[in-house]
């Protein structure tokens, strides 16, 4: 069958690779899962429930949620009828919630707990037009969403679900995702069943999973990174596994072993972190051998034939790490944000392949990928451009992209849409370059900044540099209008205790560590050794360090796990004093 809408992917997967486990996550500690004749029956009855409830053709329906198969019945039901999810972070803040809730005018909203419902039920108030909040918990004095699927039944549904579908086109809105954002209100990214189902078709076959393969999902549904892989997976013949939350990823890969799953460079820091600290706290012979598998694989290069030490590395290391990640793995997707090359390096090295791709909620999200396929893969970029997809560098480096996956626009914000769109051409915002067929990211335009000596900075690089010393958590490098670049730093505590451990020096809480000289040396030393990858403008001559890792719930960090620049700014406006003595 032809897949022209979203619904077409399930209905696809239902015709060519129906599963006995299309869906699963855990309820009460037991896995509960879905074949793919189930999963579309539910999609069926949300469609009838949503029918019966008055839901028409372009009416706004909201989902807050962790991920779970709920999630997928209410996304594809809303779709089938015509209507427009609007899927929105958990994490956000109740000035957000209402913000995005009005602008969309939210007619129904899903939500998963009691907490995101006390956030809704604050703003109840002041969104019109809200007319009833379900969730998927069971929660006193909230409607459950099972109710709607035995609302009285609609008739003749099934001839009227035909006719609804058959008059949905692909041009058609399906969504409207708002964006996290560094500073202001989201903006509502329209996408239409053709952006999302041009970028899934072309995705499909950059994968190397196969026809009953698991993959682990974790990565928030509202974003479009992972609603795309879901999409990928169900055309592939993929099941889909849930994981009950960020904390326990570790034992459900255990548990799952899953072939596939996507991950933001943040995560994989911390995956190799505890690698390596796992590594480092071995002994006498083990730990040597440790140390010299992992120098094999930080040193490994694609095409390079194996010999018989890498047979002895992957016998005695590599086996052992990969069964820590539940021995299947056959490729992680990263994307959100620049990964640093030496931890690609490092996976595909002992046999897990990183597979760094690039693109924006605007794009649908796919604009390129690394693979698999002979010469698919060059480190330190993000792949070449997807079939489809137009690629090309303006004059100032910023890239542009044009293609069936680029967005319809932002909603009721043509001032906006036009700032961004030229002839069909999308402004990305993001400086790059072309590495023969490959492209790279150089920066955020809006990121890079000028000394006062006239000098232009891009923080990016610099940061993901000096998140190579193991020392290192998070940093930001500041310098805008200033006589030279410094950095505001978290350091790696759980690290930092352990080399305090073996130096011998006693230590408190994270408060006090960032005053002990010997820490405040040491993390100096870190940044003089990996400023010599910088020319001397550049380079970090002075820094401060916090006590506490930024976060999402702190309002430090973006949903997608990027720096809210400003707001770091803000809030540490004395340790800037304490730098440039302003």
């Amino acid at each position: 069958m032809e897949v022209k809408r979203t619904f077409d992917v399930l209905e696809s997967g239902l015709k060519n690779f129906p599963l006995d486990v299309a869906l699963a996550s855990k309820v009460n500690g037991e896995w509960k899962s879905y074949s793919t004749k189930e999963y579309k029956e539910i999609v069926d009855k949300v469609s009838e429930g949503l029918l019966a409830l008055g839901v028409k053709k372009g009416d706004k329906i909201a989902t807050i949620t962790n991920n779970r198969p709920e999630w997928n019945f209410i996304n594809y039901g809303v779709a089938q009828i015509g209507a427009v999810l609007c899927p929105v972070y958990p994490t956000i803040s109740e000035s957000d919630y209402k913000f995005i809730f009005n602008d969309a005018e939210i007619k129904y909203a899903f939500l998963s707990d009691k907490d995101l419902n006390a956030k809704i039920e604050s703003i109840r108030s002041e969104v019109p037009t809200l007319e009833k909040v379900y969730s998927f918990d069971e929660i006193a004095g909230v409607n459950h969403w099972k109710e709607i699927l035995s609302l009285d039944k609609v008739p003749d549904f099934n001839k009227i679900i035909e006719e609804l579908k058959a008059g949905v086109s692909e041009k058609d809105l399906v969504t409207i995702i708002y964006t996290s954002g560094t500073t202001g209100n989201p903006k509502g990214v329209m996408l239409s069943h053709e952006n999302l189902v041009s970028n899934a078709l072309e995705g499909v076959g950059y994968l190397p999973v196969k026809y009953g393969d698991k993959a682990l999902s974790f990565l928030p549904l509202c974003h479009v990174f992972e609603r795309s892989l879901l999409n990928i997976y169900t055309l592939g013949g993929i099941s889909i596994y849930y994981a009950e939350s960020i904390e326990t990823i570790g034992d459900n890969i255990k548990d799952i072993k899953p072939h596939i799953f996507t991950a933001v460079p943040r995560l994989i820091e911390k995956v190799y972190d505890k690698i390596i600290a796992g590594g480092n706290q071995k002994s006498g012979l083990i730990k040597t051998l440790f140390l010299w598998a992992v120098g094999r694989a930080q040193s490994f290069e694609i095409g390079k034939s194996k010999g018989f030490l890498d047979a002895v590395a992957e016998k005695l290391v590599f086996s052992k790490i990969k069964l820590g990640l539940g021995g299947n793995v056959k490729c992680i997707v990263s994307g959100s944000a620049a990964l640093q090359t030496r931890l690609t390096r490092f996976f595909w090295g002992i046999g897990i392949p990183i597979l760094e791709g690039y693109g924006l909620t605007e794009t649908s999200p796919i604009v390129s990928v690394n693979t698999l396929e002979p010469n698919g893969t060059k480190f330190g970029t993000i792949g070449r451009v997807i079939d489809d997809v137009e690629v090309k560098i303006a004059e100032d480096g910023e890239i542009l992209v044009k293609g069936p996956n680029v967005m319809m626009g932002y909603y009721k914000n043509p001032e906006k849409t036009a700032e961004v769109m030229t002839d069909g051409w999308f402004h990305t915002g993001d400086i790059g370059i072309f590495d023969g067929d490959y492209l790279k990211i150089t920066d955020r335009k809006k990121e890079i900044f000028k000394t006062s000596g006239g000098k232009y900075v891009a923080p990016q690089p610099i940061e993901n540099k000096m998140k190579e010393s193991l020392f290192i958590e998070q940093i930001m490098v500041i310098g805008e209008a200033r006589k030279h670049p410094a950095a505001l730093v978290v350091p790696n505590f759980s690290h930092v205790k352990s080399w305090c451990v073996h130096k011998g020096y006693a230590y408190g809480s994270n408060e006090e560590i960032i005053c002990m000289e010997e820490v405040k040396k040491k993390i100096a030393s870190e940044i003089e050794d990996l400023n010599v990858n910088f020319g001397k403008v550049e380079q970090i001559k002075k820094f401060e360090m916090l006590p506490k890792e930024w976060c999402v719930e702190g309002g430090e960090l973006t949903p997608t796990m990027k720096l809210k620049r400003k707001v770091i700014k803000e809030n540490c406006a004395d340790l800037f004093v304490k730098i440039y003595g302003e």
